[in-house]
């Protein structure tokens, strides 16, 4: 069995670090779609990148302090809520489906870009107390993989362009 490497502190604030910019960069760029809340996830590349490379725990790491600091950073306290919502529910799915075995970058990414979507509406859903907003699904799911592709498609070319099986840190 091969031993896992320990990262340092460092290492995990550099990956948070880079996921926060992606996210500060997706915040100046909106997209010329004219359904609001479509965001196109890029920060979701970096959490898909520590799942695949280092393993859930990582991933999590770098997913929960990003959603906090641009949270506070670019939202509010409520922003905390939902991207927490979206984000945890995407995460456990994305973490099924690689330890399957069975998916690829892109199908990975595009089921957590619809639960993404989900895990938000649910959270939209309990605050309003009304669940009329799952109305709205049908567009977020086409959104989710829409988003989702583009995301894993990024992220296989650069698990490619490091060699994923054979990156160390």
């Amino acid at each position: 069995m091969k031993e896992k490497k320990k990262r340092s502190p460092a290492f995990y604030g550099s990956l948070a670090a880079l996921a926060l910019i992606a996210s500060y960069v997706e915040s100046l760029v909106p997209l010329p779609v004219p359904v609001p809340g479509i965001r196109l996830g890029l920060a979701n590349a970096v959490v898909l990148a520590a799942l695949e490379l280092f393993g859930l725990r990582e991933a999590f790491l770098v997913s929960v302090v990003r959603i906090v600091l641009a949270g506070f950073l670019f939202g509010n306290l409520s922003a905390v809520f939902y991207s927490l919502g979206g984000g945890l529910l995407s995460l456990a799915v994305m973490a099924l489906l690689q330890k399957s075995g069975k998916f690829g970058c892109l199908g990975i990414s595009m089921a957590g870009g619809v639960s993404h979507n989900l895990g938000q509406l649910l959270i939209g859903s309990l605050a309003v107390e009304n669940f009329s907003l799952f109305y709205y699904f049908p567009v977020l799911f086409g959104a989710g993989v829409l988003t989702g592709a583009v995301i894993g498609s990024l992220d296989a070319e650069i698990l490619k362009r490091i060699g994923k099986r054979g990156y160390s840190t």
